[in-house]
């Protein structure tokens, strides 16, 4: 099965391939993600429940792991979908705007996470822990 077939002088993309590489590229990108707040979700529990706004980033760094778990399902879904296949690109097109969704809540999500101070939790902790009174 070519990838890339001559018609007219025009190349042409397989979709299929195509949509596989962005769901890749994606999935990636949501890895880091889920990295970055499980070490913020570490830092924020080592703090622990004195700390200014803990419940309220505790609950957000762990609604965002969940989001991101179901988004990469949704991808990995999406990419053993073939899009080629006329009957799939309904469903397709309906699993890919849930996935949007999905991803722009996380991002509002991680705003949050970052206005309320999340990223500043480890920091703290450290000096914290390294400053007996």
């Amino acid at each position: 099965m070519h990838r890339h077939s001559m018609r007219g002088g025009n190349q042409r993309i397989d979709l299929n391939f195509y949509a596989t590489k962005k769901s890749v590229a994606e999935s990636m990108l949501d890895v880091a993600l889920f990295m970055s707040n499980a070490m913020r979700l570490k830092s924020v529990l080592q703090q622990g429940p004195f700390a200014e706004y803990y419940t309220t980033l505790v609950t957000l760094i762990i609604v965002s792991l969940l989001l991101q778990v179901v988004i990469s399902l949704l991808l990995v879904f999406i990419a053993m979908l073939n899009l080629n296949e006329v009957e799939n690109q309904r469903h397709l097109n309906k699993l890919n705007n849930a996935a949007t969704i999905l991803v722009f809540i996380t991002v509002v999500i991680n705003i949050f996470i970052t206005a309320f101070g999340a990223h500043h939790a480890g920091s703290m902790a450290a000096r914290t822990s390294s400053n007996p009174i």
